[in-house]
């Protein structure tokens, strides 16, 4: 068998990954014969890695393959893909296509090359749209961050509903792919004044916590501010006096004084309140949101940059880690929404219909 050969787009610095040579031995079965063809649907010129084999692959599907006597004694066809191929790929040469015959292994085995280059190209797609929803999830600049990363999560999804009809599932279909630590812009001084103001104007609006379930402990980026939360809901539930020192109290009860809060910061903390909690709240949870996108997006591009995942562990790790956006994404739609209206009291109960009640004839000692 011959060597495999760089393309005069290859970058000879760097080793060629794998599907390189898989997008060359399926060229190079299809030079050989052109009527395997007809076996491959699923392809697009820009599912390739390679420029210059997705210019060849757009002019075999627009050229007519011909008959294979007719091949194998006229070059006519290889001559008509190079023309076309070279009109998006210059340095394309005759000798490159002759090269690609000779590297093929078996040209019968075109289809499983094939599915190797549709393969890469979903997990490269699948990279492209994970970058992106970290991208957005971390851009500070953007008008309506909350909307555009849910817009681009919900690309994602439809990207990975969309590969689960292509590739076959198969068993040991979680990644172990070892994900790194994502940075946590979203821990700054500014999240955690925003929930100290949180904090201190719910001590001074109680009664607005009823209508804010949709705000949950794991949301605070700072342990003390999760459990003060906490405190807050429990006296609200309770029925409680709300106030510093009752604050204060309960967060005796929990543990928190035990681990070096000076009781004095504590009461300064829930003392200055301004503006709502709806207000503050909403500020917290779209935080959360945007922080826990980007937890997901980078989860998903590490699956995505390991090669050791098959495109079924890929799309099954990736959907599970889009799940983990769910529950926060429905509670800030929540906080979002108008309160629903009160429901219209009911009338009387209406029993069906039936026959007549039954009347007791007067006795005769009634009537006397």
């Amino acid at each position: 068998m011959a060597q495999y050969r760089s393309d005069p787009y290859e970058d000879d610095v760097h080793a060629p990954r794998p599907v390189h040579y898989a997008e060359q031995s399926l060229l190079g079965a299809l030079l050989l014969e052109p009527h395997r063809l007809h076996d491959i649907d699923a392809l697009d010129s820009d599912h390739f890695s390679n420029h210059a084999h997705g210019a060849l692959w757009q002019a075999m599907r627009d050229i007519p393959p011909p008959q294979p006597d007719v091949h194998r004694s006229s070059p006519a066809w290889l001559n008509a893909v190079l023309g076309a191929a070279r009109a998006h790929a210059p340095g394309l040469t005759a000798s490159y296509l002759h090269a690609l015959i000779q590297v093929c292994p078996w040209p019968k085995h075109a289809s499983a090359y094939g599915r190797m280059v549709q393969a890469d190209h979903a997990r490269r797609t699948v990279l492209t749209h994970a970058e992106r929803l970290v991208q957005t999830a971390t851009d500070t600049t953007l008008p309506n961050p909350s909307a555009i990363t849910l817009a681009q999560a919900d690309t994602l999804g439809q990207f990975l509903d969309t590969l689960a009809g292509q590739f076959a599932s198969h068993p040991g279909s979680l990644p172990r792919t070892v994900v790194p630590a994502t940075r946590a812009e979203h821990r700054g001084e500014e999240a955690i004044e925003e929930e100290r103001l949180l904090l201190a104007t719910a001590t001074a609006h109680p009664a607005d916590l009823r209508a804010m379930r949709w705000l949950q402990p794991d949301d605070f980026t700072l342990p003390l501010h999760a459990t003060l939360w906490q405190c807050l809901n429990a006296l609200v539930h309770n029925g409680e006096p709300v106030d510093a020192l009752t604050v204060l109290w309960e967060a005796q009860h929990r543990g928190l004084l035990a681990d070096g809060v000076d009781p004095r910061d504590l009461i300064d903390l829930v003392s200055t309140p301004v503006g709502s909690p709806e207000y503050w709240g909403e500020r917290v949870l779209q935080r959360a949101l945007l922080g826990r996108a980007a937890e997901v997006g980078t989860r998903i591009a590490a699956f995505a940059q390991d090669p050791a995942n098959t495109p079924h562990q890929l799309i099954t790790g990736s959907r599970r880690a889009l799940a983990d956006l769910t529950t926060l994404r429905t509670r800030w739609t929540r906080s979002n929404s108008p309160p629903p209206a009160p429901r219209a009291p009911r009338g009387p109960a209406v029993s069906r219909a039936g026959p007549p009640p039954r009347t007791t004839a007067p006795t005769a000692r009634a009537l006397r």
